[in-house]
């Protein structure tokens, strides 16, 4: 049976407004009984993933990426804290491992579901750019900025775009800045929900 505060957390249209959770996600989340910090941190750090999907279209049409696995992936990314409460108000990467295998023994496929493991461990070869701006929007919801993160995507999209690596830093860190402005109000959603039900 869902909570009351965790359904609050997935529904609450928030001040400015947050996105809701795809789907898919609110439902697995519900079914874990998620602590409703968690829902709401996640429903930041989505509605953030959304806007960063706005600027690449807006500034970098051309660049081509997995929207749903980066919408995906940034509402499920700690997914793991449901198992480690303890990550949800301290530091730890347990849930990261723990995350991924948490949504594939739910079904979730590997391209979806590697956001749980990739999205601190970013700088692993592996990684792609829904990897990178995963990891990206669950920095900037709070306005942290991490520079060699922000360097590494600068490249990325100055080599895909043909653009000279100065602007494309100058549009994100406008648009980083831009996000930031609104990080006192996403902390404040994610605050007013308890860690336990």
């Amino acid at each position: 049976m869902t909570s009351a505060s965790l359904r609050h957390a997935l529904t609450d249209p928030g001040d400015p407004p947050l996105r809701t959770l795809p789907p898919r996600v609110a439902v697995l989340l519900e079914s874990l009984d998620a602590p409703p910090r968690l829902a709401a941190h996640l429903r930041a750090v989505h509605e953030v993933a959304c806007e960063i999907l706005g600027w690449l279209d807006a500034q970098h049409a051309t660049v081509r990426i997995d929207r749903e696995a980066v919408l995906f992936g940034a509402a499920s990314h700690d997914i793991g804290k449901t198992l480690h409460l303890d990550e949800l108000a301290g530091p730890g990467s347990a849930h990261e491992a723990d995350g991924y295998e948490l949504l594939r023994s739910h079904g979730v496929e590997e391209r979806l579901a590697r956001f749980a493991r990739t999205h601190a461990p970013w700088t692993a070869p592996d990684t792609d750019f829904a990897d990178h701006f995963v990891s990206l929007a669950d920095k900037i919801w709070k306005a942290k900025r991490v520079v060699d993160l922000e360097q590494l995507i600068v490249d990325r999209l100055a080599a895909a775009s043909g653009r000279p690596p100065w602007q494309v830093f100058m549009e994100l860190d406008e648009f980083i800045t831009r996000v930031a402005n609104d990080a006192d109000s996403r902390l404040a959603f994610q605050s007013a929900y308890p860690i336990k039900p």
